[in-house]
């Protein structure tokens, strides 16, 4: 008896699901809080929350899509395709779709900042297309998250530049997380012939390396912007502790999958604190 597809309704969840939608909407959310930061009006911090929604859904389903094959070879059942939930014929389509519509909406907000918003696209379509593969897995990590902010300060009033360690402490956030986000899965990508920056590291080195740069990227946002640091700097550097042990544990079976979402809360934690000192994106 031929298998049933699954229902409109669990599909479409599937389909959330595949976007890896923890991730997305942390670097979707810290998106949109720079927006407001460097003072863009409503429609277009809209425009902007759209485009990098758009972008990291397309990453996400690319991701489940490419790696199909490779996530049934080591029964990987969190991941909808795995279960049969969703198709990757399906999964591939909505990726592309949702790159389409993200270099539309990146554009829209202007030929300099939606060039910059889709290197962070670009590069997640690189890591998962073969990057991951190889010792210059981190690369596209920081390359597209020290350029995310980038983008963001470009698309506001007059075209600002971002200032240099809004961008340095984008590029550390974005190299602690891909160190955290693998920590789960070494066993299973050594398995299947991936031996990335954290694999050739080994767990415990890649998770003292991750602490580090967490450290460091709000560090650089709290000593960063001109003048002394603020309360709300020093509170950040306070809540930053807990997320910096976590990510120092991840070599441990006990931590590994704690790491990354503490990276991803911690960051559009960083992001809310950096609006609400009021530090100057300019």
């Amino acid at each position: 008896m031929p298998a049933r597809r699954p229902g409109r309704a669990p599909e479409l969840r599937a389909l959330v699901l595949a976007t890896h939608a923890g991730p997305t909407v942390a670097v979707t959310t810290a998106a949109t809080l720079l927006a407001v930061a460097a003072g863009m009006s409503a429609g277009r911090a809209v425009l902007l929350c759209a485009a990098v929604l758009a972008g990291q859904a397309s990453i996400g389903w690319s991701n489940d899509w490419l790696d199909a094959d490779r996530d049934r070879a080591v029964a990987r059942t969190d991941k909808p395709v795995v279960q049969g939930a969703v198709a990757p014929s399906l999964l591939r389509s909505a990726a592309l779709v949702a790159v389409v519509l993200a270099t539309v909406l990146s554009l829209l907000l202007g030929l300099v900042p939606g060039a910059l918003l889709l290197v962070l696209v670009a590069s997640g379509w690189a890591y998962n297309a073969g990057l991951k593969r190889t010792a210059a897995s981190v690369v596209p990590y920081v390359t597209g998250f020290g350029a995310l902010p980038a983008g963001v300060v470009a698309a506001a009033p007059g075209t600002p530049t971002a200032p240099w360690w809004l961008v340095a402490a984008g590029g550390a956030l974005g190299a602690a997380a891909h160190l955290a986000n693998v920590a789960p899965d070494l066993e299973d990508d050594l398995a299947t012939g991936v031996r990335g920056l954290p694999h050739r590291l080994g767990a415990q080195i890649s998770a003292g390396t991750g602490a580090l740069l967490l450290g460091g990227a709000s560090l650089v946002l709290v000593l960063g912007p001109d003048g002394p640091p603020t309360a709300t700097g020093w509170s950040c550097l306070v809540l930053t502790a807990p997320a910096v042990v976590v990510a120092a544990l991840a070599g441990t079976a006990r931590f590994r999958r704690l790491a990354f979402p503490a990276v991803m809360l911690l960051t559009v934690l960083d992001v809310a604190l950096l609006v609400a000192g009021g530090a100057a994106l300019a």
